[in-house]
């Protein structure tokens, strides 16, 4: 059966090699992947024409978990990347390490025949959307991941754009607004893969699971506690389970997302909880026998000054797996954004800031053996009025998994 988004099923999983020695109520585990993969892409020389379309880089993902008692455990996902190594790092072609600390919480569970209750504090991944807890190599069936997770957009939380037309002139990757902040800045995503500082209370039984997090900074301009100007947000979800493998859900989050030293060129009376990003989104994972299917529509709105009719974007994708053999499988996932329309307080409006993107990709994969996972995927991606293959990625991944450490103590 599918994975459901919510957390406490992953965190059951990792705590699975613990729990089964002996039912020990104190241990420690260590789930390791390690990935290393090569790419063939055009996006290499976007910056420089001269650079090797030839790259490769490789991830490791450690996810320490300590069981503290019968209801007190802790968790953490750290990543540690030589990019370019995911599909959207050979936009810099560069070689550089990046080190994330994803999630890493203490949290205390408390089980019943039929429901469970998982309260969780630290650093957490967001609330909103199903994929990141797909993000892990191993998990994720194709080699990128849906545009809304990872696609910056020609919007930014460090400038205001002084209206329309400043806004309409923005490029993806580079954005230069001129009415505040400082200029030059590569542009939000919608909705981050990374940690959010926060504490969260999970709920699963009869059919029912959900989620509320409060955090101190939004998932399209994640913060780090210490840094002042932030200010408390939600985010939310729920899902069903209709039955077995079919599952429906839906997410949302609000809160200020504009950062603290554009507070002196916000409106007299006005903070900057007085113009939050919002996003809403529906979810479904479906699965019966060789095929499964998952897919997630969004849409998000970046409230500015300047602006009657804020800057929106709808954001969706469709996965599908089929399994052809016990070893080998084959995957696709089509994916959308769609920027909406806007006005100004001036009366100038527009159908569309910015243009649409499409992604497209195929993927096949072959289980070496239950540890070993090999996988290869073509990506074709389109920016409207953007013709030709320049964006274009061919890439391969071997992708393994262990346990380094499994210790209980009785």
């Amino acid at each position: 059966m599918l994975k459901t988004v919510l957390t406490a099923a992953a965190i059951s999983g990792l705590l699975a090699p613990i729990s089964r020695a002996q039912e020990s109520d104190l241990g420690i585990s260590v789930p390791i992947t390690l990935s290393a993969g090569g790419m063939y892409t055009q996006r290499l020389s976007l910056a420089d024409p001269g650079t090797s379309p030839f790259t490769a880089g490789f991830r490791a993902m450690l996810y320490p978990t300590v069981k503290l008692g019968k209801h007190w455990f802790g968790y953490a996902a750290i990543e540690t990347r030589l990019a370019p190594y995911l599909y959207y790092d050979a936009y810099e072609p560069d070689h550089e390490f990046y080190n994330n600390v994803i999630q890493a919480f203490v949290g205390y569970s408390v089980q019943t025949e039929k429901t469970a209750v998982v309260i969780k504090a630290g650093r957490l991944a967001s609330a909103f959307g199903s994929f990141p807890l797909r993000y892990d190599d191993a998990e994720n069936p194709l080699l990128d991941q849906p545009l809304s997770y990872i696609q910056t957009l020609s919007l930014d939380y460090g400038q205001i754009p002084c209206g329309v037309n400043d806004l309409a002139s923005q490029h993806y990757g580079f954005v230069n607004n001129l009415c505040g902040g400082q200029g030059g800045g590569p542009g939000l995503t919608p909705v981050t893969l990374y940690g959010l500082d926060g504490v969260e209370v999970d709920f699963s039984g009869y059919h029912v699971d959900g989620r509320l997090q409060i955090t101190n900074s939004s998932p399209a301009y994640p913060q780090p506690i210490q840094l002042t100007g932030e200010y408390a947000q939600w985010a939310a979800g729920a899902g069903y389970t209709i039955r077995q493998g079919w599952r429906v859900g839906v997410s949302a989050f609000r809160g200020p997302y504009l950062d603290a030293p554009l507070i002196p060129f916000l409106p007299a009376g006005s903070t900057l909880r007085s113009f939050p990003a919002t996003g809403i989104g529906a979810d479904a994972q479906w699965a019966r026998g060789r095929w499964s299917a998952t897919g997630e529509w969004q849409r998000f709105q970046f409230d500015y000054p300047n602006f009657t009719t804020a800057p929106s974007v709808i954001s969706e994708y469709g996965e599908l797996k089929a399994v052809v053999t016990p070893r080998f499988f084959l995957a696709g996932r089509a994916g959308w954004m769609k920027p909406g329309g806007a006005a100004d307080n001036t009366g100038v409006s527009i159908g569309q800031f910015a243009p649409s993107i499409a992604s497209y990709e195929l993927a096949a994969g072959s289980w070496i053996n239950r540890h070993q996972l090999v996988k290869a995927s073509y990506e074709w991606l389109r920016i409207q009025n953007m013709p030709g293959s320049r964006l274009d990625v061919l890439g391969v991944q071997f992708v393994t998994t262990f346990h380094a450490w499994d210790q209980t103590f009785r």
